[in-house]
């Protein structure tokens, strides 16, 4: 009799922080169940490391309703999806000496750990057409946040040509055509950033048609207010970082700042980090740290997964979605 993941995950994760994993999922579970929402929030590599297998599913079944990423995330996931085979794996990276990353670099790759991101075939190509929409937008005097110039291309239809993996495992194409509410802060410092940058830089784009992290942060506010009633919203932290550090201040920034004391906390919380406890380290404190800021409840459903978000992630939706 073939078993299915979620009958595998509870049957063997018993302990530890396997035993953790499903308690985090089941407790997830239990939250959209009571009518609950809940953010995702991406940082790191994942999607190089393609979950997007797993989280595009996720969008379309609605057990996330909003995702916090870095800019990294947003683009890693595109160049995936139009350049997956030119990509190079190098099981053997941490072999690799000073002088074998140069020639990587000559070669036109990027390293991921293990995952080589082909420079022209991903960073150039989505730069062609990612130019065209800054481009159109800056003219008419219209401004955007970073995430809707990347639907506005997904949804052209433009990136098609390219597609060398199958499109329902882009998480970004997803939510794209799901018209998921996104925040990503400190895009500036993602490739696509960087090359916005430079396009102003030489006059010809102005800086003020890419909306700011501040307005990222006012949009956000204004969301959390209007989907935090009744269940409230989950956090759930892949990883640590600006994804997860600037979203979850929303929660006191309006209680202490903006004296709305009504709003709510998070609901829920749950990190998946290798990160080790350590003095000062923020991805690596324990959520009760998060109660002093005002971000968590005492009463909180609380969970950390210390282990590997590349394979914890995707374990943890195979069971949310019922797989």
């Amino acid at each position: 009799m073939t078993r299915t993941i979620s009958q595998f995950i509870e049957e063997n994760f018993l302990h530890f922080n396997a035993a953790a994993l499903v308690d985090a999922a089941k407790a997830y579970k239990a939250h959209l169940e009571d009518n609950g929402k809940m953010m995702i929030t991406l940082a790191g590599a994942m999607s190089t490391a393609e979950l997007g297998i797993s989280l595009a599913e996720m969008i379309r079944q609605d057990k996330v309703q909003i995702i916090s990423c870095t800019g990294a995330n947003l683009e890693e996931d595109i160049m995936n999806l139009v350049a997956h085979n030119h990509y190079k794996r190098v099981p053997n990276y941490r072999d690799l000496g000073p002088e074998d990353e140069w020639q990587l670099l000559e070669q036109g790759f990027n390293r991921v750990t293990d995952t080589c991101i082909p420079e022209e075939e991903a960073f150039r190509r989505i730069q062609k057409h990612i130019f065209q929409q800054w481009k159109e937008a800056n003219d008419t005097g219209e401004r955007y946040f970073p995430h809707e110039f990347m639907y506005k291309m997904l949804l052209s239809g433009d990136m098609e040509q390219y597609y060398q993996i199958d499109p329902k495992n882009s998480w970004m194409l997803a939510a794209a055509q799901k018209g998921l509410p996104i925040v990503c802060p400190g895009w500036e410092d993602s490739t696509m950033g960087n090359i916005f940058a430079s396009y102003c830089m030489k006059k010809e784009l102005q800086p003020s048609t890419m909306k700011s992290g501040i307005e990222y942060m006012m949009w956000l506010a204004d969301w959390y207010k209007e989907n935090s009633e009744g269940r409230g919203v989950g956090f759930f932290q892949v990883g640590g970082g600006i994804a997860g550090d600037f979203p979850i201040c929303v929660v006191p920034m309006l209680y202490q700042d903006l004296e709305m004391t009504d709003i709510p906390f998070w609901s829920y919380f749950c990190q998946i980090s290798d990160s080790t406890t350590s003095y000062g380290s923020y991805s690596g404190a324990v959520p009760n740290e998060k109660i002093t800021w005002g971000k968590l409840d005492k009463n909180t459903p609380r969970f950390v997964v210390e282990s590997d978000a590349s394979i914890v992630a995707p374990l943890m939706f195979a069971y949310i979605l019922e797989q």
